[in-house]
């Protein structure tokens, strides 16, 4: 037996409570590294009967060989006589078996090698393994990290145990990353690496809305106030569609919050970008014309509502149309988003020249389709009469 002493379980004990790895890890790690070491010195490294055992009272630890009681043996490597194995252990019989140990004398040195590589390296597989666990199981949450440095373009997030990258799309437009700072972000994905998991955090993602309103809106917790769709623009404008399980409870309202409170704490986590609470319906035209507030609406006409394809023609009133379509076509193009519906806008002044024109152009057409029933009429004539000839 090997003398090893207390040293090592302190350390074992030290390395649970700074990275939560187990002791046992230690342990096995180093019961596995004395038994590699081993079988190179024995020039055997398929032996299967091979164990290290650790006596953690008196801090030796030593190899041993499983061997099975035998009357006459044939080999030695698996077998021991009934004698032999009657000095170990005066209750032996036939066909059991029993422990020789078999730690070399010189095998300090050797020990301690194979154990320091084997050790660091199931350190690092066991602190891999609870890295990726945990941010596995927080993937499509909020969490709270400190800003690092900028890597690039990307902007490295410190999220306790590991840092996490977040990419240039997945941050907010024109917003300054000062290192130091805390942040909110959003676990988008984790990939697994030869090293430490990868993990990728967001502060664009539409998802990261979602999040805030339910730590903010209590109703939306307990499951009272649905969202039923979000479409964002991460930095400049969100729409999010609402609905209430309860007739009794105001699903804007609630989101909203008394005196704006809740909308307001989301708002700024966001950085002050704009947000519309749209009350979801299951009715096209109300929910379209929902989705387009702030503009004033005048009608909804469906054009088509099928599967695969859904558009609508909307007419608002001529000073709405710039607030209807919104900023470099934001407005309409978040509505869009939100519904799934493909929405045509024109102002009444555009609507009624529209119809003009249409009116216009009806004689013109109304002629037309009537000369091309005309026209296989007297044709058909034509060929009656060349037949009577």
């Amino acid at each position: 037996m090997i003398k090893i002493g207390t040293a090592l379980f302190e350390a074992a004990e030290q390395l649970e409570r700074e990275k939560g790895i187990s002791k046992d890890v230690l342990v096995a790690s180093l019961c596995d590294a004395l038994v590699a070491g081993y079988k190179k010195h024995i020039k055997d490294k398929d032996a299967e009967n091979v164990e290290a055992i650790l006596d953690e009272e008196s801090g030796e630890i030593g190899v041993f060989r499983t061997k099975s009681v035998v009357e006459k043996v044939e080999n030695p490597d698996l077998e021991i006589s009934l004698e032999d194995a009657k000095e170990i252990d005066d209750e032996v019989e036939l066909e059991d078996e029993v422990k020789i140990e078999v730690t070399p004398e010189d095998f300090g040195r050797i020990a301690a090698q194979s154990a320091k590589q084997v050790i660091t390296q199931r350190i690092r597989e066991a602190e891999r393994k609870l890295v990726l666990d945990e941010f596995l199981s927080k993937k499509g949450t909020l969490i709270t990290g400190i800003i690092q440095r900028r890597d690039d373009r990307n902007v490295i997030v410190n999220i306790g145990k590991t840092d996490a990258i977040m990419p240039a799309k997945e941050q907010l437009p024109g917003e300054y990353y000062k290192p130091g700072n805390r942040i909110r972000v959003f676990v988008l994905n984790v990939k697994e690496t030869t090293r430490l998991p990868q993990v990728i955090v967001s502060q664009a993602h539409s998802e990261i809305v979602r999040e805030l309103f339910e730590l903010e809106v209590p109703e939306i917790e307990d499951g009272i106030v649905e969202i039923k769709s979000i479409a964002r623009e991460a930095g400049y404008r969100t729409k999010l569609a609402v609905w209430s399980n309860d007739p009794s409870v105001d699903s804007v309202g609630a989101c909203i919050g008394p005196r704006g409170s809740r909308i307001q704490t989301i708002v700024g986590e966001l950085k002050n970008e704009k947000i519309d609470i749209v009350r979801y319906s299951n009715d096209p035209v109300e929910y379209i014309v929902n989705a387009l507030s702030p503009a004033r609406i005048i009608s909804v006409d469906i054009l088509a509502d099928e599967e695969n394809k859904k558009e609508a023609f909307v007419i608002v009133p001529d000073d709405q149309l710039s607030l209807a379509i919104g900023r470099e076509g934001q407005n309409v193009r978040l509505a869009h988003r939100l519904t799934g519906w493909k929405i045509d806008i024109k102002s009444e002044s555009q609507a009624a020249q529209m119809e003009r024109q249409q009116e216009a152009q009806k004689p013109a057409v109304e002629a037309e389709e009537a000369e091309e029933k005309t026209e296989p009429v007297e044709q058909a004539a034509e060929n009656s009469a060349e037949g009577e000839e």
